[in-house]
């Protein structure tokens, strides 16, 4: 996987199209619960290992407040540039715990150094991946559209290698697509197993 698609700004630009294409499908089917208009209604973010000057547009997570005054529910649409409340960039996410799967301590380190990433920040999404996400509904029905086993040991590192295209960024395109369900909060409290 590429290192320099950390550092890509047009790489970046191109999640935020994507996320704002998400965000504009779940504003057109209006509120779930009442048929309400969404008003825009974003989080501020500051997200971590994403090149400078990407602009305001890309410290916001698209969300949604219903406009009928009896309802204000709230909808956020899954995004590929966050995943849950992570202040690190999906891309950053994805891509170091990827790259850190079977390397030595030394080599952790130089990765944690090379993508200002603390130690203990890149084992907590190690074991977020191999613990949380192998034992969540999206994992098992993600496993069981594959034609042959998924290494949940190795996410999302064996995920990636199931995905074929033309080049690295298309690939991580295609596996931030399918991991979106990760983005949202309420989708993991409501999809996530828990261990009895």
């Amino acid at each position: 996987m590429c290192q320099q698609l950390l550092r890509d700004a047009r790489f970046h630009r191109r999640l935020l199209e994507i996320d704002e294409d998400l965000a504009a499908q779940a504003k057109a089917r209006r509120c779930s619960s009442c048929q309400g208009a969404l008003h825009a209604a974003s989080y501020p973010r500051k997200p971590r290992g994403v090149p400078e000057g990407l602009g305001a547009d890309f410290e916001r997570r698209h969300s949604f407040c219903c406009g009928a005054e009896n309802c204000r529910k709230r909808l956020t649409p899954t995004s590929v540039r966050f995943l849950d409340r992570r202040v690190y960039s999906s891309v950053i996410v994805v891509l170091a715990a990827a790259m850190a799967h079977g390397l030595t301590s030394r080599r952790i380190r130089t990765l944690c150094t090379e993508l200002d990433v603390d130690r203990r920040t890149l084992l907590r999404w190690q074991e977020w991946w191999r613990e949380e996400v192998v034992r969540s509904d999206f994992f098992a029905e993600l496993r069981g559209r594959m034609d042959r086993p998924l290494d949940g040991s190795r996410l999302p590192g064996s995920l990636f290698d199931r995905i074929q295209g033309a080049d690295d960024a298309e690939r991580l395109l295609c596996l931030l697509h399918l991991i979106d369900p990760l983005s949202h909060s309420a989708l993991m409290r409501g999809r996530f197993a828990r261990a009895a």
